[in-house]
């Protein structure tokens, strides 16, 4: 494991510690980290409250943007409400990932409560891809549809738009994603998206689902139902807003951490069915789901759907009312989520047998053999634990049989020409879709942005080209940001450790991007026990005290960190605050992120 190099935030400036405010210190110090400058700006985020006075929905319960800020969000609304009048059929194109299904089933349930005539299209992950497609178009035409709403999805499909608007479609495009630099290439129809610098929507970092919910609240607010109907039907919705916005790692701050506070409160009532299937599949200890909890258990099994099958299981878990074929999706979702557990982990020991630790290059290139064709479902995954874990940049390619052949000596089908799909992930300071695009003359297609991307090639050729492309990108890195980096927000003692200061952190919740739960540090903290827990005794159960104050810990995964500690000696410490309830007694406990001996 790479020894981290511990980074402290500046120190919050005179003025803000001097300020009057009912904000402690600590808690301005963390607000400061997360950019926010001044007493007003921290106090407006501890009070989560934000709303147009233009737009009242359903009364003070409404706290969110005026989604007619949108410029075509009126001219939308009204097509969509023309085609409900007419009965005309009504196609919401959605994403296989947990953001693309849960915008699905919210448009979908909405425009049912309004009376359309609705049907849903999940593409399939490996045989279509994600976005539009001609073949899909031309099935959904055939079905008599007559206008198709996209959602998380869309607005790099100029070309398939004007296609399904050749055959007599009419399209609303409801995306999250950046569009393309190129105006031509921006599809010629109306266009939802928060990422437009033009689309006069003031809050750029919505999700799929949170624009979604945006496009379901202008309709709501057009609707005749009355207010107390319009709250019910906004407030049931919140779920799934809050998961597709956890699960899509946009950042938690602004209108989406107030969607995600909202949401989390409504998934916790259990108001939908599948999920509370799911959840209760779930070992959980929290009393409340958090937003980890959707993050780290929820959202990969909902994911799983399609990266081992099909997301149509997730789409009926999220949508379904029947108890016992929900028992049988959550069950189904938990087997495939397990499945992908060992899939990723297979694929990670054959990447990783090809990487000297000692000896690591700038890049990770991790490409499947001749006789190895890795589920395109989880390359992405692979890419980021492998970044994750050596901090570098990382590709990794499967490869497709395009041609096989009978190989009658082996008694065996040979594939003869293949093809390539590729995820990759990035660090700080490198980006990788700018060194993607360097090579994108060998590329078929690709897309991204500067942490992630996904491309595919046609042939051996083209991808022994392009690998090299991306070797001579990565050696200009600088190699002080091949050094991973642990940001820590406060020094502080065990003097100061409380449950009423859990109580004050847990005020910046949910935690997520861009809103990261808080890392501390002490320092010459006293180890006084150690013992090992766990199936493999992977996790380490620990104490340390610090001026007579004694503390215990928790360090997930940390075996390998910890079988080197001597008790009795100092070590300093990197570590969430948590409250460990046992018992009936609720007690702060550390759970450790990183330990080094003092100095």
């Amino acid at each position: 494991m790479l020894e981290k190099n511990w980074q402290y935030y500046p120190s919050l400036p005179e003025d803000l510690k001097q300020a009057d405010s009912y904000i402690p210190l600590l808690i301005r110090q963390l607000l400061y980290n997360r950019n926010l400058k001044s007493i007003q700006e921290m106090e407006e985020f501890l009070s989560i409250s934000l709303k147009d006075a233009d737009f009242d929905p359903v009364g003070d319960w409404f706290f969110s943007h005026n989604p007619f800020l949108f410029k075509d969000m009126q001219k939308a609304v009204e097509l969509i409400i023309e085609k409900i009048k007419n009965q005309e059929k009504i196609l919401v194109y959605g994403d296989y990932d947990v953001d693309g299904v849960t915008a699905t089933v919210l448009v979908l349930e909405t425009l049912k409560i309004l009376g359309a005539s609705v049907d849903i299209y999940l593409p399939d992950r490996v045989s279509e891809g994600y976005g539009l497609n001609k073949e899909a178009i031309d099935k959904i035409s055939e079905d008599g549809t007559k206008l198709i709403i996209t959602v998380d999805n869309g607005i790099r499909n100029f070309r398939e738009v004007d296609y399904a608007k050749s055959l007599g479609l009419d399209i609303i495009v409801t995306d999250h994603h950046v569009l393309p630099e190129n105006e031509e290439e921006i599809p010629k129809c109306l266009v939802i998206d928060s990422a437009d610098p033009n689309s006069g929507y003031p809050f750029s970092l919505l999700a799929g689902v949170g624009v979604a919910f945006k496009l379901v609240s202008a309709l709501i607010y057009k609707s005749k139902l009355d207010r107390e109907n319009r709250k019910q039907i906004l407030e049931k919705n919140l779920d799934l807003v809050a998961l597709g916005t956890i699960a899509d790692l946009v950042p938690l701050v602004g209108e989406n951490r107030l969607l995600v506070e909202k949401g989390l409160k409504v998934l916790n009532k259990n108001k939908r069915q599948g999920l509370n299937a799911l959840i209760k599949i779930i070992s959980r200890s929290d009393k409340d789901l958090k937003a980890w909890n959707v993050a780290w258990q929820l959202a990969p099994r909902l994911n799983a759907a399609s990266r081992i099958g099909h997301a149509n299981s997730a789409f009926s878990l999220l949508s379904s009312e029947d108890i016992f074929e929900l028992k049988e999706l959550a069950s189904e979702l938990n087997k495939r989520n397990i499945e992908r557990q060992e899939i990723t982990k297979n694929i990670m020991a054959q990447v990783e047998a090809s990487i000297d630790p000692e000896n690591l290059e700038p890049v990770i290139i991790g490409t499947a053999s001749e006789e190895e064709f890795w589920n395109e479902g989880v390359i992405g995954l692979v890419a980021g634990k492998i970044t994750d874990k050596y901090h570098r940049p990382s590709l990794i390619i499967s490869r497709i049989v395009e041609e096989a052949k009978y190989d009658e000596k082996e008694k065996t089908m040979k594939a003869v020409k293949t093809s390539f799909k590729g995820s990759g992930r990035s660090i700080e300071g490198f980006n990788l879709i700018e060194a993607v695009e360097k090579g994108a003359e060998f590329l078929d297609k690709y897309g991204g942005h500067p942490m992630a991307c996904g491309f595919s090639i046609k042939d051996e050729e083209n991808y022994k080209k392009f690998v090299e492309v991306i070797k001579q990108e990565t050696r200009k890195i600088d190699p002080k940001n091949l050094i991973p980096k642990l940001k820590i927000d406060a020094l502080i003692s065990f003097s100061e450790i409380s449950n009423d200061l859990v109580l004050e952190i847990e005020k910046l919740a949910p935690f997520g991007q861009n809103n990261w739960q808080p890392k501390l540090a002490s320092q010459k903290t006293l180890l006084e026990d150690v013992s090992y827990v766990g199936s493999d005794g992977q996790h380490v159960k620990l104490r340390f005290s610090q001026d007579k104050f004694s503390v215990p810990a928790i360090f997930f995964n940390g075996q390998a960190l910890c079988e080197n500690l001597e008790i009795g000696k100092e070590y300093d410490l990197v570590f969430y605050l948590d409250i460990n309830e046992y018992n009936g007694k609720r007690e702060v406990q550390l759970k450790i992120i990183d330990i080094k001996k003092s100095q």
